[in-house]
Protein backbone atom coordinates (compact mmCIF):
# COMPACT_ATOMS: atom_id res chain seq x y z
CA UNK A 1 0.00 0.00 0.00
CA UNK A 2 1.51 3.35 -1.08
CA UNK A 3 0.32 6.68 0.20
CA UNK A 4 0.00 9.86 -1.85
CA UNK A 5 1.86 11.67 0.95
CA UNK A 6 4.99 10.39 2.73
CA UNK A 7 3.51 10.56 6.22
CA UNK A 8 -0.05 10.73 7.55
CA UNK A 9 -1.41 11.95 10.85
CA UNK A 10 -3.23 9.48 13.07
CA UNK A 11 -6.64 10.76 11.97
CA UNK A 12 -5.68 10.65 8.26
CA UNK A 13 -4.25 7.13 8.63
CA UNK A 14 -7.36 5.93 10.45
CA UNK A 15 -9.61 7.38 7.76
CA UNK A 16 -7.68 5.67 4.95
CA UNK A 17 -7.67 2.36 6.81
CA UNK A 18 -11.35 2.54 7.71
CA UNK A 19 -10.75 2.24 11.46
CA UNK A 20 -10.86 4.60 14.43
CA UNK A 21 -7.87 6.41 15.89
CA UNK A 22 -8.65 4.48 19.07
CA UNK A 23 -7.99 1.24 17.16
CA UNK A 24 -4.64 2.57 15.92
CA UNK A 25 -3.64 3.45 19.48
CA UNK A 26 -4.59 -0.06 20.57
CA UNK A 27 -2.41 -1.57 17.83
CA UNK A 28 0.44 0.61 19.05
CA UNK A 29 -0.09 -0.39 22.69
CA UNK A 30 0.14 -4.04 21.65
CA UNK A 31 3.38 -3.38 19.77
CA UNK A 32 1.86 -4.17 16.37
CA UNK A 33 2.67 -0.78 14.82
CA UNK A 34 5.27 1.82 15.75
CA UNK A 35 4.41 5.22 14.28
CA UNK A 36 7.07 7.87 14.16
CA UNK A 37 6.74 11.13 16.06
CA UNK A 38 7.01 14.69 14.88
CA UNK A 39 9.12 17.18 16.78
CA UNK A 40 5.89 18.27 18.47
CA UNK A 41 5.22 14.69 19.59
CA UNK A 42 2.40 13.85 17.18
CA UNK A 43 2.15 10.36 15.68
CA UNK A 44 2.83 10.01 11.95
CA UNK A 45 2.39 6.97 9.75
CA UNK A 46 4.71 6.41 6.80
CA UNK A 47 4.26 3.94 3.90
CA UNK A 48 5.75 1.00 5.82
CA UNK A 49 3.56 1.51 8.87
CA UNK A 50 0.47 1.99 6.68
CA UNK A 51 1.23 -1.28 4.90
CA UNK A 52 1.56 -3.07 8.23
CA UNK A 53 -1.55 -1.42 9.63
CA UNK A 54 -3.56 -2.42 6.53
CA UNK A 55 -2.46 -6.02 7.10
CA UNK A 56 -3.63 -5.80 10.71
CA UNK A 57 -7.01 -4.42 9.62
CA UNK A 58 -7.41 -7.28 7.13
CA UNK A 59 -6.53 -9.89 9.76
CA UNK A 60 -8.97 -8.31 12.21
CA UNK A 61 -11.69 -8.45 9.56
CA UNK A 62 -11.10 -12.21 9.39
CA UNK A 63 -11.90 -12.43 13.09
CA UNK A 64 -8.41 -12.79 14.56
CA UNK A 65 -7.76 -11.52 18.06
CA UNK A 66 -4.90 -9.10 18.60
CA UNK A 67 -2.80 -11.92 20.05
CA UNK A 68 -3.46 -14.02 16.93
CA UNK A 69 -2.65 -11.04 14.69
CA UNK A 70 0.70 -10.73 16.46
CA UNK A 71 1.41 -14.43 15.85
CA UNK A 72 0.69 -14.11 12.12
CA UNK A 73 2.83 -10.98 11.79
CA UNK A 74 5.65 -12.83 13.54
CA UNK A 75 5.50 -15.56 10.90
CA UNK A 76 3.10 -18.12 12.38
CA UNK A 77 0.96 -18.60 9.27
CA UNK A 78 -0.90 -21.57 10.78
CA UNK A 79 -2.77 -19.14 13.03
CA UNK A 80 -4.65 -18.09 9.90
CA UNK A 81 -6.14 -21.51 9.16
CA UNK A 82 -9.19 -21.39 11.50
CA UNK A 83 -10.00 -17.83 10.47
CA UNK A 84 -9.78 -18.62 6.76
CA UNK A 85 -11.91 -21.73 7.25
CA UNK A 86 -14.57 -19.63 8.99
CA UNK A 87 -14.36 -16.99 6.24
CA UNK A 88 -14.75 -19.68 3.58
CA UNK A 89 -17.84 -21.01 5.38
CA UNK A 90 -19.29 -17.49 5.48
CA UNK A 91 -18.70 -17.02 1.75
CA UNK A 92 -20.31 -20.37 1.01
CA UNK A 93 -23.32 -19.42 3.13
CA UNK A 94 -23.57 -16.19 1.15
CA UNK A 95 -23.50 -18.14 -2.12
CA UNK A 96 -26.29 -20.41 -0.87
CA UNK A 97 -28.33 -17.36 0.09
CA UNK A 98 -27.80 -15.83 -3.35
CA UNK A 99 -28.83 -19.07 -5.05
CA UNK A 100 -31.96 -19.16 -2.87
CA UNK A 101 -32.72 -15.52 -3.70
CA UNK A 102 -32.31 -16.17 -7.43
CA UNK A 103 -34.74 -19.09 -7.13
CA UNK A 104 -37.26 -16.82 -5.39
CA UNK A 105 -36.90 -14.16 -8.12
CA UNK A 106 -37.50 -16.79 -10.79
CA UNK A 107 -40.54 -17.99 -8.87
CA UNK A 108 -41.99 -14.47 -8.71
CA UNK A 109 -41.32 -13.94 -12.43
CA UNK A 110 -43.00 -17.26 -13.24
CA UNK A 111 -46.00 -16.17 -11.19
CA UNK A 112 -46.17 -12.85 -13.01
CA UNK A 113 -46.17 -14.72 -16.34
CA UNK A 114 -49.26 -16.55 -15.10
CA UNK A 115 -50.86 -13.30 -14.01
CA UNK A 116 -50.19 -13.94 -10.30
CA UNK A 117 -49.01 -10.98 -8.18
CA UNK A 118 -46.43 -11.50 -5.42
CA UNK A 119 -47.82 -12.27 -1.99
CA UNK A 120 -47.97 -9.52 0.63
CA UNK A 121 -44.48 -8.80 1.98
CA UNK A 122 -42.77 -11.13 -0.51
CA UNK A 123 -40.93 -8.36 -2.36
CA UNK A 124 -39.92 -6.66 0.91
CA UNK A 125 -38.42 -9.90 2.21
CA UNK A 126 -36.67 -10.46 -1.11
CA UNK A 127 -35.03 -7.02 -1.21
CA UNK A 128 -34.42 -6.80 2.54
CA UNK A 129 -33.81 -10.19 4.19
CA UNK A 130 -33.75 -8.58 7.65
CA UNK A 131 -37.44 -7.75 7.11
CA UNK A 132 -38.19 -11.39 7.91
CA UNK A 133 -37.89 -10.27 11.54
CA UNK A 134 -40.48 -7.62 12.33
CA UNK A 135 -43.08 -6.92 14.95
CA UNK A 136 -45.88 -4.55 15.89
CA UNK A 137 -47.65 -4.35 19.25
CA UNK A 138 -49.32 -2.02 21.72
CA UNK A 139 -46.81 -0.63 24.19
CA UNK A 140 -47.09 -1.80 27.81
CA UNK A 141 -47.05 0.39 30.91
CA UNK A 142 -45.54 3.00 31.46
CA UNK A 143 -46.76 3.97 28.00
CA UNK A 144 -50.39 4.57 27.14
CA UNK A 145 -50.88 1.67 24.74
CA UNK A 146 -49.46 3.45 21.69
CA UNK A 147 -48.62 1.24 18.72
CA UNK A 148 -44.94 0.33 18.31
CA UNK A 149 -43.65 -1.07 15.03
CA UNK A 150 -40.21 -2.43 14.16
CA UNK A 151 -39.90 -3.61 10.58
CA UNK A 152 -36.17 -3.79 9.99
CA UNK A 153 -34.29 -5.74 12.63
CA UNK A 154 -30.55 -5.10 12.30
CA UNK A 155 -27.89 -7.58 13.44
CA UNK A 156 -27.21 -5.36 16.48
CA UNK A 157 -29.86 -3.17 18.11
CA UNK A 158 -29.17 -1.16 21.26
CA UNK A 159 -31.99 -0.31 23.68
CA UNK A 160 -31.24 2.90 25.58
CA UNK A 161 -33.10 4.95 28.14
CA UNK A 162 -32.69 6.65 31.52
CA UNK A 163 -33.75 5.01 34.77
CA UNK A 164 -37.52 4.58 34.89
CA UNK A 165 -37.96 5.02 31.14
CA UNK A 166 -39.49 1.56 30.64
CA UNK A 167 -36.65 0.15 28.55
CA UNK A 168 -36.66 -3.18 30.41
CA UNK A 169 -40.39 -3.61 29.81
CA UNK A 170 -39.88 -2.80 26.14
CA UNK A 171 -37.04 -5.33 25.91
CA UNK A 172 -39.12 -8.06 27.53
CA UNK A 173 -42.07 -7.29 25.26
CA UNK A 174 -39.83 -7.46 22.18
CA UNK A 175 -38.68 -10.92 23.31
CA UNK A 176 -42.33 -11.95 23.56
CA UNK A 177 -43.44 -10.50 20.22
CA UNK A 178 -40.53 -11.15 17.85
CA UNK A 179 -40.58 -14.57 16.17
CA UNK A 180 -38.72 -17.21 18.19
CA UNK A 181 -36.96 -14.71 20.44
CA UNK A 182 -35.69 -15.12 24.01
CA UNK A 183 -34.88 -12.75 26.86
CA UNK A 184 -31.54 -13.13 28.67
CA UNK A 185 -32.06 -11.43 32.01
CA UNK A 186 -29.72 -10.32 34.78
CA UNK A 187 -30.44 -13.55 36.66
CA UNK A 188 -27.98 -15.18 34.26
CA UNK A 189 -25.16 -14.10 36.58
CA UNK A 190 -26.73 -15.85 39.58
CA UNK A 191 -27.86 -18.90 37.63
CA UNK A 192 -26.44 -21.92 39.43
CA UNK A 193 -27.02 -24.08 36.36
CA UNK A 194 -24.32 -22.47 34.20
CA UNK A 195 -21.65 -25.01 35.15
CA UNK A 196 -24.10 -27.90 34.81
CA UNK A 197 -25.13 -26.73 31.33
CA UNK A 198 -21.53 -26.59 30.21
CA UNK A 199 -20.78 -30.02 31.62
CA UNK A 200 -23.87 -31.50 29.95
CA UNK A 201 -23.33 -29.90 26.53
CA UNK A 202 -19.85 -30.47 25.10
CA UNK A 203 -20.59 -28.49 21.93
CA UNK A 204 -21.76 -25.47 23.93
CA UNK A 205 -18.72 -25.68 26.21
CA UNK A 206 -16.43 -25.77 23.17
CA UNK A 207 -18.02 -22.64 21.70
CA UNK A 208 -17.90 -20.81 25.03
CA UNK A 209 -14.26 -21.79 25.62
CA UNK A 210 -13.28 -20.67 22.12
CA UNK A 211 -15.00 -17.30 22.45
CA UNK A 212 -13.66 -16.81 25.98
CA UNK A 213 -10.10 -17.46 24.79
CA UNK A 214 -10.56 -14.91 21.98
CA UNK A 215 -11.87 -12.30 24.41
CA UNK A 216 -9.04 -12.88 26.89
CA UNK A 217 -6.57 -12.41 24.02
CA UNK A 218 -8.28 -9.05 23.46
CA UNK A 219 -7.70 -8.03 27.06
CA UNK A 220 -10.94 -9.23 28.66
CA UNK A 221 -10.94 -10.52 32.24
CA UNK A 222 -12.41 -13.98 32.74
CA UNK A 223 -15.27 -13.87 35.25
CA UNK A 224 -18.46 -15.67 36.21
CA UNK A 225 -20.45 -12.78 34.72
CA UNK A 226 -18.68 -13.10 31.36
CA UNK A 227 -19.04 -16.89 31.22
CA UNK A 228 -22.74 -16.66 32.10
CA UNK A 229 -23.25 -14.13 29.31
CA UNK A 230 -21.35 -16.28 26.80
CA UNK A 231 -23.44 -19.33 27.70
CA UNK A 232 -26.55 -17.34 26.80
CA UNK A 233 -25.02 -15.96 23.60
CA UNK A 234 -23.63 -19.29 22.40
CA UNK A 235 -26.60 -21.50 23.32
CA UNK A 236 -28.60 -22.77 20.36
CA UNK A 237 -32.32 -22.18 20.08
CA UNK A 238 -33.93 -18.77 19.55
CA UNK A 239 -33.60 -16.82 16.31
CA UNK A 240 -33.24 -13.55 18.23
CA UNK A 241 -31.77 -12.80 21.64
CA UNK A 242 -32.68 -9.80 23.81
CA UNK A 243 -30.02 -9.19 26.49
CA UNK A 244 -30.62 -7.21 29.67
CA UNK A 245 -27.69 -4.85 30.53
CA UNK A 246 -25.05 -6.67 28.55
CA UNK A 247 -22.24 -4.96 30.50
CA UNK A 248 -23.40 -6.25 33.91
CA UNK A 249 -20.39 -7.37 35.96
CA UNK A 250 -17.84 -6.66 33.20
CA UNK A 251 -14.94 -4.23 33.46
CA UNK A 252 -14.08 -1.72 30.75
CA UNK A 253 -11.48 -3.86 28.95
CA UNK A 254 -13.92 -6.78 28.86
CA UNK A 255 -16.73 -4.59 27.53
CA UNK A 256 -14.49 -3.22 24.78
CA UNK A 257 -13.39 -6.71 23.76
CA UNK A 258 -16.98 -7.99 23.90
CA UNK A 259 -18.44 -5.39 21.54
CA UNK A 260 -15.66 -6.06 19.03
CA UNK A 261 -16.59 -9.74 19.17
CA UNK A 262 -20.31 -9.04 18.82
CA UNK A 263 -19.74 -6.82 15.79
CA UNK A 264 -17.62 -9.48 14.10
CA UNK A 265 -20.25 -12.05 15.01
CA UNK A 266 -22.93 -9.92 13.36
CA UNK A 267 -20.91 -9.68 10.14
CA UNK A 268 -20.77 -13.48 10.01
CA UNK A 269 -24.56 -13.67 9.91
CA UNK A 270 -25.23 -14.68 13.52
CA UNK A 271 -28.71 -14.24 14.96
CA UNK A 272 -29.77 -10.64 15.67
CA UNK A 273 -29.11 -9.27 19.15
CA UNK A 274 -30.96 -6.61 21.12
CA UNK A 275 -28.59 -5.20 23.75
CA UNK A 276 -29.81 -3.13 26.66
CA UNK A 277 -26.92 -0.93 27.76
CA UNK A 278 -25.99 2.25 29.55
CA UNK A 279 -22.25 1.91 28.87
CA UNK A 280 -20.35 4.11 26.44
CA UNK A 281 -17.86 1.25 25.99
CA UNK A 282 -20.62 -0.98 24.58
CA UNK A 283 -22.37 1.76 22.64
CA UNK A 284 -19.67 4.04 21.26
CA UNK A 285 -21.78 6.42 19.19
CA UNK A 286 -18.82 7.24 16.96
CA UNK A 287 -18.40 3.56 16.04
CA UNK A 288 -21.99 2.57 15.22
CA UNK A 289 -22.09 0.94 11.79
CA UNK A 290 -24.77 0.36 9.12
CA UNK A 291 -25.72 -3.02 10.63
CA UNK A 292 -26.63 -1.45 13.97
CA UNK A 293 -29.58 0.56 15.22
CA UNK A 294 -30.52 2.40 18.42
CA UNK A 295 -33.92 2.42 20.14
CA UNK A 296 -34.39 5.25 22.64
CA UNK A 297 -36.97 5.08 25.43
CA UNK A 298 -37.46 8.77 26.35
CA UNK A 299 -37.60 9.92 29.96
CA UNK A 300 -41.06 11.46 29.46
CA UNK A 301 -42.51 8.09 28.34
CA UNK A 302 -43.09 9.20 24.78
CA UNK A 303 -43.12 6.14 22.48
CA UNK A 304 -39.69 4.57 21.82
CA UNK A 305 -38.00 5.83 18.67
CA UNK A 306 -35.13 4.85 16.40
CA UNK A 307 -32.25 7.30 16.68
CA UNK A 308 -29.61 7.90 14.01
CA UNK A 309 -26.04 7.75 15.39
CA UNK A 310 -24.79 11.20 14.45
CA UNK A 311 -24.83 14.59 16.21
CA UNK A 312 -27.85 16.69 15.35
CA UNK A 313 -30.14 13.73 14.72
CA UNK A 314 -33.42 13.74 16.62
CA UNK A 315 -32.83 12.03 19.96
CA UNK A 316 -29.03 11.81 19.62
CA UNK A 317 -28.29 14.05 22.60
CA UNK A 318 -30.80 12.15 24.73
CA UNK A 319 -29.04 8.89 23.89
CA UNK A 320 -25.65 10.41 24.68
CA UNK A 321 -26.82 11.58 28.11
CA UNK A 322 -28.00 8.03 28.96
CA UNK A 323 -24.51 6.63 28.45
CA UNK A 324 -21.60 6.67 30.88
CA UNK A 325 -18.16 5.13 31.08
CA UNK A 326 -17.84 1.71 32.76
CA UNK A 327 -16.16 3.41 35.72
CA UNK A 328 -19.16 5.68 36.27
CA UNK A 329 -21.62 2.84 35.61
CA UNK A 330 -19.92 0.75 38.30
CA UNK A 331 -20.87 3.39 40.88
CA UNK A 332 -24.57 3.15 39.97
CA UNK A 333 -24.97 -0.64 39.72
CA UNK A 334 -28.13 -1.75 41.49
CA UNK A 335 -29.68 1.70 41.65
CA UNK A 336 -33.35 1.99 40.74
CA UNK A 337 -35.65 4.88 40.02
CA UNK A 338 -37.96 5.66 42.96
CA UNK A 339 -40.67 8.22 43.25
CA UNK A 340 -42.23 8.88 46.68
CA UNK A 341 -46.00 8.74 46.86
CA UNK A 342 -47.81 11.96 47.56
CA UNK A 343 -49.06 12.30 51.11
Amino acid sequence: MRCSTPFLSASEAARRLGVSTKALRLYEQRGLVTPERTTAGYRTYGPDEMTRAAEIVALRALGLSLAQVAQVLEGDAQSLEPALAAHEATLEAGIRQLVDTIAKVRGIRAGLARGQAPADGELARLLNPSAQFSTAFDLPWPWGGERFELRDVRPLTYIIGPLGSGKTRLAMRLAEELPNAAFLGLDRVKDGNVTARLEADAALKSRVDQTLAWLVDEGAAESDALIALLVGLEAEGPNILVVDLVEQGLDQATQEALIIHLRQRAKLGARPLFLMTRSSAILDLAAVGPDESIILCPANHSPPTLVAPYPGALGYEAVATCLASPEVRARTVGMIAWRPQAA
